[in-house]
Order: structure tokens, then C-alpha cells, then sequence
């Protein structure tokens, strides 16, 4: 295997982090080794650079588990996909870890919502789900897509960023062990969309049925 020197950059950024950041929290990692984690919330949000949902939603390390997937989606419950990632994670916050929230993130013009669009509308695209990854995944968004078709939100990358996320709101429901913990009151899940220009949240309110400004 080959290995080649970090950037210079990175290793700036880290030595000021370790002088500053781990210097000042230094007793709480030292606890976290110790005791464990025990994070009140998991937080699914996109793999997307430009999203620093620590930064926003958490106050201290230990605070949230963090599960990061292109485009922050949650596939519907299925024993027999092969791809395994995100319902381990899944399963490891709601059994082990007992998180009291599971809070799924979406943002502002998201490529793997874009992604899926193209794929779903038949629009020209090099994605193809017979050689691409990406197009495997993003093309688990379909009943997203197709929730919007023929309404006046068709073909709104924010309408169905959004709705994406209600997608996979629903899709935690068919994970047996989400939805006993849910109805038994142990854990409650949330919906959010990142305004990533404004700076700003919006929360999916069940009532309105629409996603809020907080």
C-alpha cells in the first residue's frame, strides 16, 4: 500500500486545533475516553463539504453521533440490500447508544438530489446505475422524485431536497427497532433542510406540513 506525506496544511490545521480547541476540552476527552459516549441525538447529514453540522447543532464533542451519506438519505429497511452502511449506523445509535433523537439534515443545492433528479427524469446524465455507485444510491430517492410529479413543486431542486428528507423520515419507520422506540416514546425524529447561503434552518413542522425557519 502506498502512503504519501498529508499535506502541509492539514498538519497546520491540526497542530493549532491540539494548541487551542483539544487544550481548552482536554478534561472532556479525557472523560469521553474513559466513561464512553453517550450522545442524546444522531444526526444523518450529507457527505457535502460545505456542511458543518457539528458545528451548528453540536456544543461539545460527545454530543451528537454523526452518520454522513451522499444526499443524507435513509433507504427504506431491506435484510437483504447489500449495502449495509447506514443501517448499522442506524441500528447502532437506537440499540447500543439509545439516542433520544434521530435528526436527518438536508441543504441547498445537494448534487445527489441533483443527481437524482436527472436520473429519475430521464435527462442526460453520465450517471448509470449499471457502473456508477453514486447512481445506485441517489436512484433510492425515486419515490421522492416521484412524489412531486405533476404538482407545481416539479422539478424544484429545493421541493425535493426537502421532500427527500421526508422520504427518509418515513423510511426510519420500517427499521422494526426505530419504530419500538418510537412508540414506546424513547426516541423522536426530526427534520431538517440547510439554507447553505442564508445561514438559516428550517424545521418540518407535521402540523403545517411544510418546513419552517427557526
Amino acid at each position: 500500500m502506498t502512503s504519501h506525506a498529508l499535506p502541509i496544511e492539514f498538519i497546520h490545521r491540526f497542530k493549532a486545533w491540539q494548541v487551542v480547541d483539544y487544550a481548552e476540552d482536554q478534561p472532556l476527552f479525557e472523560q469521553l475516553v474513559d466513561e464512553g459516549q453517550f450522545p442524546s441525538a444522531m444526526v444523518i447529514s450529507c457527505c457535502d463539504s460545505r456542511m458543518q453540522i457539528t458545528d451548528m447543532l453540536a456544543e461539545a464533542p460527545g454530543d451528537i453521533f454523526v452518520h454522513r451519506n451522499i444526499a443524507n438519505f435513509v433507504p427504506h429497511h431491506d435484510d437483504s440490500a447489500d449495502n449495509h452502511g447506514t443501517a448499522a449506523a442506524l441500528e447502532y445509535a437506537v440499540t447500543a447508544l439509545k439516542v433520544k433523537h434521530i435528526i436527518i439534515v438536508g441543504h441547498s443545492k445537494c448534487g445527489g438530489v441533483a443527481g437524482c433528479q436527472s436520473l429519475c427524469g430521464d435527462k442526460d446524465t453520465a450517471l448509470d446505475p449499471k457502473t456508477s455507485f453514486v447512481a445506485r444510491w441517489v436512484s433510492l430517492m425515486r419515490p421522492a422524485f416521484e412524489a412531486l410529479q405533476g404538482t407545481d413543486k416539479e422539478g424544484d431542486l429545493t421541493a425535493l431536497e426537502q421532500q427527500a428528507v421526508m422520504v427518509s423520515l418515513s423510511n426510519l419507520m420500517s427499521f422494526p427497532f426505530i419504530q419500538d422506540a418510537v412508540e414506546s416514546g424513547a426516541l423522536a425524529l426530526h427534520g431538517l433542510w440547510h439554507d447553505i447561503r442564508a445561514g438559516a434552518l428550517h424545521l418540518y413542522d407535521n402540523e403545517q406540513g411544510a418546513f419552517i425557519a427557526l
